[in-house]
């Protein structure tokens, strides 16, 4: 009797244990997981006049930097209102130009407060229905330095955006959505990494199509061009964001005293702040020729787009008069990828200035991708 007694309270502590969730090893953070999102408004004017109709979220997800490190990266995410069939909802990664190094730039902070000028653009793929993911990069509304046109850490910010966007079970979208990248100027060199790293960082993202433009593909040959100019803020706001990137670069070692203090100033400054440093050059600023020492050469080479050819096709434009990215340096871009066979198409623009490239070439961007996404093949231009 004792025997049975005790098998049947074994039996039923076991059917007990079997009810109980026993929580086992908790999975560990991988890149695209959201850390938080909250609700937020977006608007186009100052002064919240506008808002923009879409359920909107400021999000905090896990990414990785230049070097492989793990990271927290922000950004917003947009979702019409507009119905769409379940799981079909397109996703767009946005990759934003440049705005600046300091936290009150980050787009997710301009959009809140009506002055982000590339909602114009972004509008136009909420009025098709589709998402849109807009990561603020590395160190541009969270912690740390801006790693400004480190091209790695920006694409690995931009792919997790997109996969950060489908794990947000309030916006309804689908891991198997079919996604696309845009970005110009800075944003052009982020999608561009995107496109590259994205068969090996995000395989399982069902990438169609990339376009970038007013690529600064070659970051020494575009700071050489800069050197000098009234854009030379760009260049210097460029050193100071590899610098964040790669630690050994040690850029305040080699600055003189009239340079430790302008790019502290500069530090957290927006870009229109940029233009203090107008028509100076590297050698005002440094006691050594960094474009030419060994350890500057070796990340900007690294950091350099074309030698990893995308498996997706791609939408190339430039404007002809871009006076800060040599068109010469976007179509070499375009001639690598062509050698390299990846479907290409690509658009000189008339445009007499980097603006206006964005302007004129940004719907052409949009249609194109469009194009990718309801499934139409792309035609090359090689």
């Amino acid at each position: 009797m004792k025997v049975r007694v005790r098998v049947s309270m074994l039996t039923a502590l076991l059917a007990v244990a079997a009810l109980v969730a026993i929580p086992g090893p908790a999975r560990a953070a991988t890149a695209g997981d959201v850390v938080s999102a909250q609700p937020t408004t977006v608007y186009l004017l100052p002064g919240k006049v506008l808002e923009v109709p879409v359920n909107a979220w400021h999000v905090l997800y896990r990414s990785t930097s230049a070097t492989g490190a793990a990271n927290t990266v922000s950004g917003t995410l947009l979702v019409p209102k507009s119905a769409y069939p379940a799981g079909a909802r397109p996703i767009i990664g946005y990759a934003v130009g440049t705005h600046g190094l300091g936290d009150q730039c980050a787009p997710s902070v301009s959009m809140r407060e009506g002055r982000e000028a590339e909602l114009a653009l972004i509008s136009l793929f909420l009025l098709k229905g589709f998402a849109v993911a807009v990561t603020d990069y590395e160190g541009l509304g969270t912690p740390g330095q801006h790693t400004y046109m480190a091209g790695i850490s920006q694409g690995h910010a931009v792919l997790d955006s997109i996969r950060a966007a489908t794990r947000i079970p309030a916006a309804g979208l689908s891991a198997r959505a079919p996604v696309a990248v845009m970005g110009y100027s800075q944003g052009g060199a982020s999608a561009g990494w995107a496109a590259q790293l994205q068969p090996s960082y995000a395989p399982e993202l069902r990438l169609r199509g990339v376009a970038a433009g007013g690529v600064p593909a070659d970051l020494r040959d575009v700071a050489l061009h800069l050197d000098g100019s009234p854009n030379f803020g760009l260049a210097a706001a460029a050193g100071v964001g590899l610098d964040a990137a790669y630690p050994e670069l040690d850029l305040e070692a080699d600055l003189n005293e009239r340079g430790r203090a302008l790019l502290a100033d500069a530090a957290d400054d927006c870009v229109g702040e940029l233009g203090k440093l107008a028509g100076l050059r590297f050698a005002d600023l440094t006691t050594r020729d960094l474009l030419n020492q060994p350890k500057w050469v070796a990340r900007m080479n690294e950091n350099r787009l074309g030698a990893l050819p995308p498996r997706v096709p791609m939408f190339l434009y430039h404007a002809r008069g871009d006076e800060i990215i040599p068109h010469a340096v976007g179509a070499e871009l375009r001639a690598e990828y062509c050698a390299a066979g990846v479907t290409t198409r690509w658009a000189s623009l008339p445009a007499q200035n980097h603006v206006a490239g964005a302007v004129e070439g940004g719907p052409l961007a949009i249609e194109w991708l469009t194009l990718r996404l309801l499934g139409l093949p792309a035609l090359s231009d090689c």
